[in-house]
């Protein structure tokens, strides 16, 4: 399933780079690298009940495309979301050592897509978009024994490392704040669905549904801004 996922992957990774390097043999207006937060919670009554939210971040590239760059722009991003985080410690009776059981649940997305809305000069850009992703669900269990004088010095085996790719798709829908053709504050709600998703990872995980909502926070840097730095150096 890992190199599965990785033949996949290879091939979003080269759309985002594509997207990225135009970016550097045209200034396109409006585009921007964004670094943003996610609060991510499962949709539906089930979902509701027996899952709890998300926190995560990630990053976005956003290129508009030439000649239609206030309508139309291209965007990739990679996103991670911690869907558990959970330790348990046990005391060993003979050695009296505190050995603790760390577990970690992660949802990661590579996405690809397109944004209609406006990226010109304007401090008000509503946009709405649609993205294709791979998803990649992953639980890894740790045992630690910890030392009481440096972490750097815990002793930690790995327990498990269970991973399943999907498909799927999103909906978005954000106000992105324009300040000076520099700093963009953009903010919004997206809409995950995941196409035949795995139900468990295993003994201890929590369910995965294939629907999701997103609140998202980003603060971008624009393409010119950038470019203007990178050649303000280079003099």
């Amino acid at each position: 399933m890992k190199k599965t996922f990785y033949r996949q992957t290879k091939w979003l990774v080269l759309w985002i780079t594509i997207l990225t390097c135009i970016n550097y043999s045209i200034a396109f207006t409006g585009g921007k690298i964004s670094l943003y937060g996610i609060y991510m919670k499962p949709y539906g009554t089930d979902a509701r009940e027996y899952s709890s939210p998300g926190w995560g971040g990630g990053f976005e590239v956003v290129v508009p495309v030439p000649k239609l760059s206030n309508v139309l722009a291209g965007s990739a991003g990679l996103e991670i979301v911690n869907l558990m985080s959970q330790s348990t410690t046990f005391r060993d009776r003979v050695t009296g050592l505190s050995v603790e059981q760390q577990t970690d649940q992660n949802y990661f997305r590579l996405y690809l897509g397109v944004r209609f809305g406006g990226h010109g000069n304007a401090f008000l850009r509503p946009h709405v978009g649609a993205n294709i992703a791979l998803v990649y669900y992953n639980i890894r269990t740790d045992v630690v024994v910890p030392d009481d004088y440096s972490r750097e010095n815990e002793i930690r085996q790995n327990l498990s490392d269970k991973g399943k790719a999907a498909f799927g798709y999103e909906l978005s829908m954000g106000l992105d704040l324009n300040f000076s053709n520099k700093i963009a504050v953009d903010g919004g709600v997206k809409y995950l669905n995941s196409l035949s998703v795995p139900q468990q990872l295993g003994e201890g995980s929590i369910k995965i549904h294939p629907k999701y909502f997103q609140i998202y926070l980003a603060v971008g840097v624009s393409f010119e801004f950038l470019e203007s730095h990178i050649m303000d150096n280079h003099i």
